[in-house]
This record gives structure tokens, C-alpha cells and sequence, in this order.
């Protein structure tokens, strides 16, 4: 195909030099930015202030690991059943990331953004964003859906890492308008639904997300990127002390068998 090009406003590279951004890696880059500030880059299109790279690197931290989570399982025992390939294990843990696990980032960020969308113009005080949390909980709940980021399987009481991204946004000045909301959800919903809620980290993470200026479409990816660390975390775990034989004899060895009955002739 003559004279064909494909755009990009990344990476390119020659015979003596690799140019990401617009800079040279070897000579402006590598010892001069973070991971998480690169990160942030490749994506915004733009570099970081202080202020966002914390917040960032802050989300990657926060999501990075919570233990035996089935994206872990789903690795270790792929790395059992294939340990030639750790690229095949990676991405098995990867590929757990759903509504339920590490998606409830985006689809907070998401949510907040939609309800923010719709109203021009923003409070301007806590009551006015209890407010405008109580009216998107009721509406929520009145089609049948369910808030993204409000309550936790584990942390019935309180996600830890809520309140700490939360002070931390705060110490930033970059404390806005998704994490007003966020907020004031915890304090409203209760009213609208009769129970007491968690606000989880992941859903906190989406909403810092927000703020911060990341699009929307990569904060999944964002989740999916700090959860690769912990899915190699648990991977060079596994290569080292290993337990996926353990999980896979666990329920080999407890089958409750169930065979279908013949259906009628």
C-alpha cells in the first residue's frame, strides 16, 4: 500500500532513537518520570501536575491487591495448569476484571459523571450535595439498578482506603465534583434505602479518577493496570511457594456430583 499512514502521538522509533511523547526516552524520560506519571501521560495526552500524578499513582496503589480475589485464584491456577506461560497466567487474572471485580472503578466513574452531567449548575455546599445525592440514589433505585461503589463484600463496616483517598484528594486541592458526590452518597443513601452502606475503594478510585481528568473509557484499564503488580505479586508468590495445586485439589477432592436424571422416554 504506497503511501499509506497510520497516526499516533506516542511512540516512534529510528536506527538511534526511541521518541515517546514528543521526548526521548533515553535522555528525558528514563530516571526523570515515574511509571504512574507516564502512565497518566500516555493516556491524558498531557503530562501530569503534581498534584494528579499523586492522586494517580495513589489509585494504582489502592487497587493493585486485596488478596484471594477470584482475579488471583484465576492466575495462580492457570500458572499451575500452564507454567510456561506467565503471560497466559497474567492474563487470566486480567480477564476477571468485571462488573463485579476491579469494573466498579469505571462504572462509578461513570455514574458520577452521568448525575454530574445533569446538573447545571453544581452545589455549592454539603447540603446541596446530599441533596443531589438523595435524588440519583432514589432515581437509581427506582429503575432497578444499583449504586456502582456503594457497599463491599468484605468491608461491611467501612472500606479503609475510602476515607484515606478522601484525605488525600483533600491535601491535593483536587477534592471535586466526582468526589463531592461520592461523598455525599455515603451520607444520603441511608435515607433512601433504609440500610447503611459501605463506600468501597474501588468505586473512591473511580471517582478520583474523575476528577483528576482521565477519560472515561480508559478507567477500567487504569484499574486492570494496577492489578497486573498485584496479579505478578501473587504469580512470583505462587513460582516461589506455591498453592494453586492446593485450591485445584480442594475442590477436586469435595465434588458434590449432581448427574442429571434421564429425561423421560
Amino acid at each position: 500500500m504506497t503511501g499509506a499512514t497510520y497516526r499516533t502521538g506516542l511512540g516512534t522509533s529510528d536506527a538511534d532513537s526511541i521518541t515517546v511523547l514528543g521526548h526521548s526516552l533515553a535522555d528525558d524520560l528514563l530516571g526523570q518520570v515515574s511509571f504512574g506519571e507516564l502512565a497518566f501521560w500516555l493516556m491524558a495526552k498531557h503530562r501530569p501536575t503534581p498534584q494528579q500524578r499523586n492522586m494517580f499513582e495513589a489509585v494504582l496503589v489502592a487497587l493493585a491487591d486485596h488478596g484471594f480475589t477470584p482475579t488471583a485464584i484465576a492466575a495462580r491456577v492457570t500458572l499451575l495448569s500452564a507454567p510456561e506461560s506467565i503471560q497466559g497466567a497474567l492474563a487470566a487474572g486480567l480477564l476477571g476484571g468485571g462488573d463485579r471485580f476491579l469494573g466498579v472503578t469505571e462504572n462509578a466513574a461513570r455514574f458520577l459523571h452521568a448525575a454530574l452531567e445533569g446538573c447545571d449548575p453544581l452545589p455549592t455546599d454539603p447540603a446541596g450535595w446530599d441533596d443531589l445525592a438523595a435524588e440519583v440514589v432514589t432515581r437509581t433505585r427506582a429503575e432497578g439498578r444499583f449504586v456502582p461503589g456503594l457497599g463491599h463484600p468484605v468491608h461491611k463496616d467501612g472500606d479503609p482506603r475510602t476515607p484515606a483517598l478522601f484525605e488525600l484528594a483533600r491535601r491535593n486541592d483536587l477534592f471535586g465534583p466526582h468526589l463531592e458526590l461520592f461523598a455525599a452518597i455515603g451520607r444520603a443513601h441511608p435515607a433512601v434505602l433504609g440500610r447503611k452502606l459501605p463506600l468501597n475503594g474501588a468505586g473512591a478510585c473511580g471517582a478520583v479518577l474523575g476528577d483528576i481528568g482521565l477519560p472515561l473509557g480508559v478507567a477500567r484499564g487504569v484499574a486492570l493496570l494496577a492489578r497486573c503488580a498485584g496479579l505478578l505479586g501473587h504469580l512470583a508468590e505462587e513460582l516461589d511457594d506455591p498453592i494453586g495445586n492446593d485450591i485445584f485439589m480442594a475442590v477436586d477432592r469435595n465434588i458434590d456430583y449432581r448427574p442429571r436424571p434421564a429425561p423421560p422416554a
